[in-house]
């Protein structure tokens, strides 16, 4: 523990001082990156319970909703991105949704679509603001400041109406899976197969929450929001064979696992499918064998939302094993997470395998430095990123 803390640490002062938390650097904000970042502040409170790194998830806060709440510098519009003016944009800072902060500005009307180059253009991503909703209650939770709450809430209302829709001819709904930087459009079309299970999962955990509110608004109950992607969610398969998707249905397995029992929902039967879906997808990517590739041919960042997911099976077996009440089906769910634990090891593999000086010397892990190294050090300390408990600090 202690070791895994110290390298924690260490990763995450040269992340600060690398994307201008600290120092005199510009801020370079990615709001996945820094969804993880939060979390890992937060849990090194917990683990050194040093006020500074409560003080650190405050300041990465607030300067990835000035950055990225607001339009780009290259880009004629000016201000927050909502359309609110100067004060009230401050105070509902995420009212308009968040770019994702890709280094080219977001593809026009007009220009043709490019496969390759859209990866590098910005605009918003479903799954990176559902990521961004759970660090903010995290916080919340953890520091018992419950603006960060409705900050998430006001996110997931703009998210949900700006990447939902109709499908033309039915009264189903499904989603875009990016959107232009101010939601007005689409820029891709397709669905993410997982969006609207983080969907669920993360408005099941806000709304969980934000109960423990005193000036808790009827303008963001979510339970509109909550009906629509668990419909969507009777639709879909979530079956894969990525690492960083697998890894991503067990780290959602585990915070279902944690608040299936304060939902009337039934997510007994969605929480199996997902362990079922999950062992089977690993299974698949085990047999292919990438981990035994060299580090040229791997994306760590993909592996490691793997390893993440792994941690977060002793908590999802715990829960069960210790709510009974809440799960009928406790030994189908059990059998699954044994299917899944005798692979448990792999975390510890993949954290080695990216902790070598000599791999974190290759090309792969350098072109993609603050995302590999923040969820590396999530990895090593993943409580932060997967605890769901009602704690305060």
């Amino acid at each position: 523990m202690k070791e895994a803390t110290r390298r924690m640490e260490e990763i995450m002062k040269a992340f600060a001082r690398r994307t201008g938390l600290t120092g005199n650097h510009p801020p370079k904000r990615y709001l996945w990156t820094d969804a993880f970042a939060v979390c890992n502040y937060l849990e090194l409170l917990h683990r050194t319970g040093e006020e500074r790194y409560l003080q650190m998830a405050f300041t990465l806060v607030d300067q990835v909703h000035w950055v990225l709440g607001r339009h780009r510098e290259d880009d004629p519009r000016r201000g927050w991105i909502s359309g609110l003016d100067e004060e009230a944009g401050k105070r509902h800072p995420t009212a308009g949704g968040l770019r994702i902060g890709k280094k080219l500005a977001e593809r026009g009307p007009e220009e043709p679509y490019d496969d390759q180059l859209e990866w590098d253009r910005d605009g918003q991503y479903f799954h990176y603001l559902t990521k961004w909703m759970h660090a903010l209650n995290q916080v919340a939770r953890v520091s018992g400041r419950m603006r960060y709450n409705r900050w998430a809430l006001e996110l997931a209302r703009a998210a949900h109406v700006g990447f939902t829709y109709i499908v033309p001819g039915s009264d189903k709904k499904r989603m875009y899976w990016k959107m232009s930087i101010d939601l007005s459009r689409p820029l891709v079309s397709s669905m993410g197969q997982h969006d609207a299970l983080d969907g669920l999962v993360t408005y099941l955990h806000l709304a969980g929450t934000a109960n423990r509110d005193p000036e808790q608004s009827p303008v963001l109950n979510l339970d509109r929001e909550i009906a629509e992607v668990m419909a969507m969610c009777a639709q879909m398969s979530w079956r894969t064979d990525d690492p960083l998707g697998i890894g991503g249905l067990l780290a959602d397995g585990c915070l279902l696992a944690q608040i299936t029992g304060k939902s009337d929902l039934p997510l007994e039967e969605l929480l199996i499918d997902i362990l079922t879906d999950a062992a089977a997808g690993l299974e698949r990517f085990i047999i292919s064998g990438p981990l035994k590739y060299p580090a040229e041919y791997r994306l760590a960042f993909r592996e490691l939302g793997l390893a993440i997911g792994l941690h977060g099976l002793e908590k999802t077996v715990t829960v069960i094993k210790d709510q009974p009440q809440y799960f009928s089906r406790q030994e189908i769910l059990l059998s699954r997470l044994a299917d899944l634990w005798k692979h448990s090891f792999l975390a510890g593999e993949i954290e080695e395998f990216w902790l070598a000086p000599l791999h974190q010397q290759s090309k792969i892990w350098t072109g993609h430095l603050d995302i590999n190294s923040v969820m590396l050090a999530t990895s090593l300390g993943p409580e932060g990123y997967l605890d769901a408990a009602d704690n305060q600090h």
